[in-house]
């Protein structure tokens, strides 16, 4: 797929971990509206180019435009304002806050978003969340965090969508449920990235496919 025209371009990326190399010059496009997926096994670079696009591991060589913008000279707090929402694997809600007061964390960065509104769209999108909106998280399954992180994101972002691994460790009811409202996403204005391992839950959403292998580009993608 070709970096013209596409709404978030990641070029010839190069970041180290503690002295390992964990991208090797991989590449991305991703057009507005689109859904793809990077493929990967685990070690193979998928959080750390989700995380490398976040801002949160410093980038060694290449660059990573969002909408024209160079994203590499900006701190890691200045992509939710840009409409950018991010699902960590590991969720990383914070255990003694409520739900609601999770999904609302990143929305207080984001001077242009209306609290109130971001809440009614996404417990519009998940009852079951808005249901459990005074729980702490730390009270929750592993599957619930999971929905409420997937909520955090979509309140703010509202341009684009980086989902790592979303299906992991999660039983099957739940994994389900969280393939229905990311499937809702398909078509919408939202560009989407979903990093995971395997395709049984995804393969039919994706627009297009990278697979990542030690850090750089592995076969060619697969355009829907």
């Amino acid at each position: 797929m070709s970096g013209e025209n596409a709404f978030l371009t990641v070029e010839d990326l190069h970041v180290t971990i503690q002295s390992m190399q964990a991208l090797r010059g991989f590449s991305l496009a991703v057009p507005a509206g689109r859904m793809v997926g990077v493929i990967g096994r685990n070690g193979a670079g998928k959080t750390t180019l989700m995380r490398a696009i976040m801002g949160h591991l410093a980038v060694a060589r290449g660059r990573i435009h969002f909408d024209g913008r160079d994203l590499g000279p900006m701190p890691p707090h200045g992509r939710a304002p840009l409409g950018i929402g991010y699902m960590p694997e590991d969720r990383q809600l914070v255990p003694e806050l409520t739900v609601e007061e999770n999904i609302l964390l990143p929305i207080w960065v984001s001077k242009s978003l209306h609290g109130p509104d971001r809440l009614a769209f996404v417990f519009d999108m998940m009852p079951e969340v808005a249901a459990m909106r005074d729980r702490k998280a730390l009270l929750l399954s592993g599957g619930q965090q999971k929905l409420v992180a997937l909520c955090r994101a979509l309140a703010v972002g509202t341009r684009l969508l980086l989902l790592d691994e979303p299906f992991e460790g999660v039983a099957p009811a739940l994994s389900q449920r969280l393939a229905e409202v990311i499937s809702g996403l398909k078509g919408t204005a939202l560009s989407v990235v979903i990093a995971q391992s395997d395709l049984n839950h995804s393969q039919s959403l994706f627009d297009h496919e990278y697979v990542i292998e030690r850090g750089a580009n592995g076969a060619v993608g697969r355009a829907a």
